[in-house]
């Protein structure tokens, strides 16, 4: 299947300035099928180390950790040729091994040459360890997220569709194959961008059960990861947060209250929790801001965000959600589907590096997203799960910040009307 991240992993190969990359990813993102994809259509060689697996390469690195030192003991345990021009090393789950982490720092000055990528699901967790040493400014970093839905509609054959999606989105003029892109949007809800989940349903048309299985596995993978890396403390707290994301996507404030995880629980039992389901890249962040001024940051309340998940699917697997729950309709469930939609275009906009924020004021006024464009612009989002796109916050955002442009994802297709660009959903990915 093909991945964005194949681009970006091939303008670093090309670099003049190119360091050691380090790639972060939750796990079961698809960070080793890319890398080694990579490695075979780029490289004569590679070397792909699994510090997880491999216990004799990691007890390597317990001395010497300078190139010099280590490059020609791998080339020993690995019996094959490592020649810096044409190998690509692949250190895997390198948060399993602290030291390793560490000799990138001495790739970087001593040997710039090496082509190195390591790869680590829970790194970020790891590297709030006081054993590990990370090698500041001596490594490039990325980061690898589901599948987004223009890489979801490759995978399913649809790249001509995608294709048009985005000339659409680029001249702002209306699809003629809307409804079915609406239509492949709401089987994206259902099954995500989980590459194995996505896999399944493309190469042979998985039935829905066969989908919740798959993503109950990679979530019991999740919750596991959970016990083995955190105090049974700590344990405890990390399932009430993430088994109170969707309970409170469901709700009509989205915003995450700590009451929603028990009724004596507290911001600062909680923060470290959080914090660390966002090091792990299973929730994402949106913080309020008072003011949608330049720059977002300065203006923003911690004690007051929004959670997502990691994966839209995952999400409406928890939820138990048949595909018939997902589709448009006037019953109550519509608050429901307004937090799937939110949950996906949070997804869209994280994939793509975005990192938005939420603007609020007392009187309860409340636009979904804000962030800032290339142009230095900052732009409004509002995200509706239907047709039905009256907005009274919008307008008292408008009405405070004059801004150049508004953006209303819905059902409806494209179009630009009093100052409000329409974005279809199912063009959420196209945003910059």
């Amino acid at each position: 299947m093909k991945r964005k991240i194949e681009g970006a992993l091939l303008s670093w190969k090309k670099s003049p300035a190119r360091k050691p990359l380090v790639l972060n990813g939750a796990r079961q993102v698809g960070k080793t099928y890319s890398i080694l994809k990579f490695a075979k259509a780029e490289y004569g060689n590679h070397a792909h180390i699994d510090f997880s697996a491999q216990k004799d390469i990691a007890a390597l690195f317990a001395a010497d950790i300078t190139p010099d030192a280590l490059v020609p003991q791998l080339r020993a345990r690995l019996k094959t040729r490592l020649e810096p021009a044409e190998t690509l090393l692949f250190f895997d789950e390198i948060q399993t091994c602290p030291r390793a982490l560490t000799s990138l720092k001495y790739f970087c000055e001593q040997a710039p040459h090496w082509h190195i990528i390591a790869a680590g699901s829970l790194l970020g967790v790891a590297l709030g360890r006081e054993e590990y040493s990370y090698p500041v400014g001596k490594v490039d970093t990325a980061a690898l997220h589901p599948m987004d839905f223009e890489e979801y509609l490759w995978a399913r054959g649809e790249e001509t569709l995608s294709q048009l999606i985005r000339e659409a989105f680029d001249e702002n003029r209306a699809l003629g194959l809307h409804d079915r892109a609406l239509r492949l949007m709401r089987d994206y809800w259902f099954c995500g961008g989980m590459p194995e989940v996505v896999r399944a349903t493309s190469s042979q048309a998985a039935p829905a059960a066969e989908i919740r299985r798959l993503q109950g596995a990679i979530v019991e993978g999740f919750l596991a990861d959970m016990t083995k890396y955190a105090s049974p403390l700590d344990t405890a707290k990390l399932l009430n947060v993430w088994h109170g994301v969707p309970e409170q996507l469901a709700k009509k404030n989205h915003k995450f209250q700590y009451a929603t995880i028990a009724s004596s629980a507290r911001a600062h039992q909680y923060e470290a929790p959080v914090n660390w389901l966002k090091a792990a890249g299973l929730v994402s962040l949106c913080h309020r801001i008072t003011d949608a001024l330049s720059p977002l940051g300065a203006f923003r309340e911690q004690g007051f965000f929004k959670l997502y998940l990691l994966d839209t699917g995952i999400l409406t697997g928890l939820y138990g959600a048949e595909q018939s729950d997902l589709e448009p309709s006037a019953d109550k469930g519509s608050r429901f589907r307004g937090g799937i939609a939110e949950n996906y275009v949070m997804q869209q906009l994280t994939a793509k590096g975005i990192d938005p924020f939420y603007w609020g004021t007392a009187s309860k006024s409340e636009v979904d997203f804000v962030f800032g464009s290339k142009s230095g612009d900052i732009i409004p989002l509002e995200v509706k799960s239907g047709k039905n796109v009256t907005a009274k916050s919008l307008e008292s955002y408008r009405n405070a910040y004059s801004p150049k442009y508004v953006i209303r994802c819905s059902t409806k297709n494209f179009g630009f009307e009093n100052g409000i660009r329409s974005v279809p959903l199912y063009a959420a990915s196209c945003i910059e």
